[in-house]
């Protein structure tokens, strides 16, 4: 593949993006794909979006900033994954403009399913009102209205849903889809 590609993973704090992120990468590697990266909302809000807070404009011009880094990696033939929550989907759909190839994966998750593997235990600190503007809690999570892919995280285990993102990515023309080799006795005549 010589074509870049975002694959944009959204969905609630802990709905599983972050380490399907991984998955996928670690599953396009696996195929012979080099040039991959992943933006993990997490690690851009630290070096990229340092000092942006969290009000709706905040949260945009973060997930603007994302989908650009994504749009110039396309662009250039490498393979973006962002895993950020971006939960406005008017922020989304601008960067689903911006970037030619670009493939939503919504991480479908129920709130309380997220809220039992909360290692970090953010959601209780929004809970308790110690955390403000938290999403799912006090501010909102837009889902997405036609994404390419949705995975229920809850559902799912992490290689199934891996699967969906690579089906869906081979059913688009981003893969070809893995030959299997089938093994066994040739028929005919005995040597």
């Amino acid at each position: 593949m010589d074509r870049g590609l975002t694959i944009w993973l959204t969905g609630l704090s802990c709905s599983g993006k972050t380490t399907l992120s991984k998955l996928i990468e670690a599953e396009l590697r696996g195929r012979g794909l080099e040039k991959i990266e992943i933006l993990d909302g997490d690690v851009v809000r630290t070096h990229l979006s340092k000092g942006l807070g969290y009000s709706k404009e905040d949260r945009d011009t973060n997930i603007k900033r994302i989908g650009y880094v994504c749009k110039l990696l396309t662009r250039n033939g490498i393979i973006a994954i962002s895993a950020a929550i971006s939960p406005y989907r008017e922020a989304r759909d601008f960067n689903r403009r911006e970037i030619v190839d670009f493939i939503e994966v919504y991480c479908k998750c129920p709130l309380e399913v997220c809220i039992e593997r909360d290692a970090k235990g953010l959601y209780k600190k929004a809970l308790a009102g110690e955390i403000k503007n938290y999403t799912g809690i006090d501010d909102p999570y837009e889902e997405p209205l036609d994404p390419e892919v949705v995975l229920e995280t809850d559902k799912e285990t992490p290689e199934e849903s891996v699967g969906k993102v690579i089906q869906k990515l081979e059913e688009l023309g981003y893969l070809l889809k893995k030959q299997t080799v089938k093994r066994g006795r040739r028929r005919g005549k005995p040597r």
